[in-house]
């Protein structure tokens, strides 16, 4: 363990020894000196005392390396931490080869892609101050702007006829950019440099369609002009930083730049787990008897409200009460209250947006009595506010107006926010790449700075807090994307044959030439695409463009609106909405109480009223999941146990929500929902047990359903250690008796469509998988299974039945079948 002396604000945290007990590990890494060297002799002088008169003498070894491979044409993979100064890696060689002429009579220009709006405006404020800087008033001549989807059309006009470097994110690239290409034709004759920051969040489907996003850029640039681009993918530190930025870009070579040479302060990172609570016993009729866990189902009651902090019942099918944990919001905000009281400027990140919203209410409502001018000084940040919203809450916790901001992982990505004493982490981010750029905004500049990384009560998280060498000493991930995901790959071949009809010699850019063919066959016989001797067209009026969803959001977003006053209070994803603002839904706002009037599908807007309710909603799904047999990818045998990996439907409805008083979490009442099915293809792993198995190892008809149940959701809650993805990307099903395979079976499915490549990874790590479940499972100290263990705060049966033992004793069985590891 790294010798260094905590920060002494977690002597607040520890409250006098009073909550010394949930300190279940803590570690300070020491301070780090920074490494500078010589500026590059090749950098604009301009631009290299602009960066001068800002304090930086001599830049970091890591950003002179990335620069200069950059500048030289290598594609460039800088992966460091947090408050390492990447930028100025990336601006250095770009700005300069803007103010040269390259060719001669050309000025080259600049793309920087970023995954927020927020991360691009706040770059712009940078990049001005440096251009601002430098002497003879230089850089006036680069002409720099944002352009997204927010910006006017006459601004969008002087954008594409002048500007040098354009900020954006892969959205307005897809939809507007390049199908508009023509117009932006000056701009791309031009364009150098091409810079994707925050390279770690492009995951999943998400950046499966980066990705070939990226690819249709690079051939509209040949296009135009010939020749190649120069990319730098900036991204937290990461496992293989340059294979994942090669496949994200498609190219063969990256120069990964990893060593980092600026100076960190001493970070205290605490794992804590929050205490067992008083319970009490309710009973509610048993759910459906196949169990499910939807990724876009709402967050846990217990992760609900502020108010339930300290009487929360955790209960089993038979209405047996266990004993649970406080929540980590409710722990979260008595921290975030307590560092703002000592006057410590806090981020304090949670898992959904509810939980951002209660959070920054209980620190108020606690803080109030001290001081209402104190309580004053807490908010809550998180997508779905208006853009004016997120830049007033980001400009007041930079120039501590804020002490306390509860946010989600919207500000975990690099807004320049500095001078932070302290981050709170209510629940595992999904990876350790996110764990430790959540936690590098603490003590940014290198200044000394505290975390506390605060359990759920879930499988993953309790093994965490008890396991610190899966936090610390564990290897980083590797981003997980699949650009070969014909769901991904079809709807953005259209898009690439309508703006320039795709060629023979085209496909090798989009993957696997041979695969992209039959993907083109496909949507040729689909009537999406016309074959030609000279290639494949797109011949509708529609654009193509919006055949793809970006962002895996499942369409676009539900409008929140005040009905009597038409405000427009936030949005909801697609996915998420029939759950979360169904009619009679409670939505929080700023820790102001709406209802929903009315939630309108064909125009994607939920009507709410204000109102103040003393409790609050619950949706319940029923889901099932058929097997595409023929296009079944992989199987294996563990003797009787059966293992696929392959297509799968799954198709779920929202048929009711509960009403639950708070802070009691009592069940009111059950409203039905007359809402429309949904269906997923995506892909799925899946094991199977007959029922001569199941019976020789003790498990009857009567405790299977619940053994199945709580082995899904925990196998869920433990396949995040293994692939980047969380909780939140996957869904499961499982059934004594699935139709397809005959047998019992547990799926564990990617939670967009085609699939993630997180089902995957489960199905090569099955062994590795499986006995991390049925440790977390077997070393909860709970009676009857909790959130801890086998209960899920996404189920759409109210996380019934489950059986902890009987879940145990089923994969013992399973894993008895694995074969010997050599």
């Amino acid at each position: 363990m790294p010798d260094a002396a905590p920060h002494p604000l977690l002597d607040v945290l520890l409250a006098g020894g009073a909550r010394a007990d949930r300190l279940t590990h803590v570690r300070t890494l020491p301070a780090r000196e920074g490494v500078t060297v010589d500026w590059p002799t090749w950098a604009d002088p301009a631009l290299v005392e602009a960066y001068r008169s800002a304090g930086v003498t001599r830049p970091w070894v890591h950003q002179a390396a990335a620069a200069s491979a950059a500048w030289a044409g290598q594609h460039v993979a800088l992966a460091t931490s947090t408050g390492s100064g990447k930028s100025l890696a990336f601006w250095l060689p770009a700005l300069t080869a803007v103010g040269r002429t390259l060719p001669p009579q050309q000025r080259g220009s600049v793309l920087y892609l970023s995954p927020t709006k927020a991360l691009a405006a706040d770059q712009l404020h940078a990049l001005e101050r440096v251009l601002a800087a430098m002497p003879d008033d230089a850089g006036r001549s680069i002409r720099v702007s944002t352009c997204d989807g927010d910006t006017p059309t006459e601004e969008r006009r002087w954008v594409q006829d002048y500007a040098d470097v354009v900020l954006t994110n892969p959205d307005f690239l897809h939809f507007s950019l390049l199908p508009n290409h023509r117009r932006w034709s000056r701009f791309l004759r031009a364009l150098r440099y091409v810079v994707v920051d925050e390279g770690h969040t492009y995951r999943g489907v998400f950046g499966a369609h980066v990705s070939l996003v990226l690819r249709r850029l690079a051939r509209l640039v040949e296009h135009h002009r010939g020749g190649e681009l120069t990319f730098v993918v900036a991204s937290a530190t990461s496992a293989d930083p340059a294979v994942s930025a090669a496949r994200l870009l498609g190219v063969e070579s990256v120069t990964a730049v990893t060593d980092d040479g600026s100076p960190s302060g001493r970070r205290t990172i605490a794992l804590w787990q929050p205490p067992e609570l008083m319970s009490f016993a309710f009973t509610r009729s048993a759910g459906a008897a196949e169990g499910d866990d939807d990724p876009w189902a709402l967050p846990d009651p217990l992760d609900a409200s502020h108010a339930e902090a300290e009487q929360t019942a955790v209960v089993t099918a038979d209405g047996a009460a266990e004993h649970p944990r406080r929540t980590a919001t409710a722990e979260v905000a008595d921290l975030l209250a307590d560092l703002a009281a000592s006057g410590a400027r806090t981020l304090a990140f949670t898992r959904s947006r509810r939980g951002a919203e209660s959070v920054a209410q209980a620190a108020r409502d606690h803080l109030r009595p001290v001081s209402t001018d104190l309580s004053r000084r807490i908010a809550a940040y998180r997508g779905g506010y208006l853009p004016e919203e997120r830049r007033e809450l980001e400009q007041a916790i930079r120039t501590g107006a804020l002490l306390g901001l509860a946010t989600t992982n919207a500000l975990e990505l690099g807004v320049d926010i500095s001078g932070l004493d302290a981050v709170l982490i209510a629940g595992w981010p999904g990876t350790r790449m996110s764990l430790w750029q959540q936690a590098g905004r603490a003590g940014r500049a290198g200044a000394d700075g505290l975390v506390a990384f605060v359990a759920r009560e879930d499988p993953l998280d309790t093994y965490l807090v008890t396991h610190p060498e899966a936090v610390f000493d564990a290897p980083l991930e590797a981003t997980v994307f699949d650009p070969a995901n014909r769901y991904v790959l079809a709807p953005q071949l259209c898009a690439a044959a309508q703006e320039v009809p795709l060629r023979a010699e085209d496909l090798a850019r989009f993957g696997d030439p041979a695969h992209v063919r039959a993907i083109l066959d496909e949507l040729v016989e689909g009537g999406a695409l016309r074959r030609r001797p000279s290639g494949w067209y797109w011949t509708h009026a529609q654009p193509a463009a919006g055949m793809a969803d970006l962002r895996g959001s499942g369409g676009r977003p539900v409008r929140v609106v005040e009905a009597t006053t038409g405000r427009l209070l936030g949005t909801v994803d697609a996915g998420s909405a029939d759950g979360q603002v169904h009619d009679g839904a409670v939505y929080v706002h700023q820790g102001t109480t709406f209802v929903v009037d009315h939630l309108d599908l064909t125009d994607r807007v939920a009507l709410v009223v204000r109102r103040d309710v003393d409790h609050g909603t619950w949706s319940r799904e029923v889901m099932t999941i058929a097997i595409d047999e023929p296009a079944v990818e992989q199987t294996r045998e563990w003797g009787p146990i059966s293992w696929g990996l392959g297509p799968v439907e799954v198709t779920s409805q929202v048929i009711s929500f509960e009403r639950r008083r708070l802070p009691d979490l009592q069940v009111l009442g059950t409203e039905p929902l007359d809402l429309p099915e949904r269906s997923l293809a995506t892909t799925a792993v899946w094991w199977t047990v007959p029922e001569y198995v199941l019976r020789a190892a003790g498990l009857d008809a009567d405790v299977v359903p619940g053994a199945l149940h709580a082995a899904e959701h925990a196998s869920i809650g433990l396949l995040p250690l293994l692939a980047t993805c969380d909780r939140w990307d996957l869904g499961g099903v499982s059934t004594e008796l699935h139709p397809d395979t005959g047998e019992a079976t547990v799926f564990v499915y990617d939670g967009y469509p085609g699939g993630a490549g997180f089902a995957e990874r489960g199905y090569e790590l099955g062994a590795t998988w499986l006995r991390a479940t049925r440790d977390a499972i077997a070393a909860c100290p709970c009676d009857h299974g909790c959130p801890a263990c086998v209960q899920s705060p996404k189920c759409g049966n109210y996380n019934s039945p489950l059986d902890k033992a009987a879940a145990v004793t089923l994969l013992d069985t399973v894993l008895s079948h694995a074969p010997q590891e050599s």
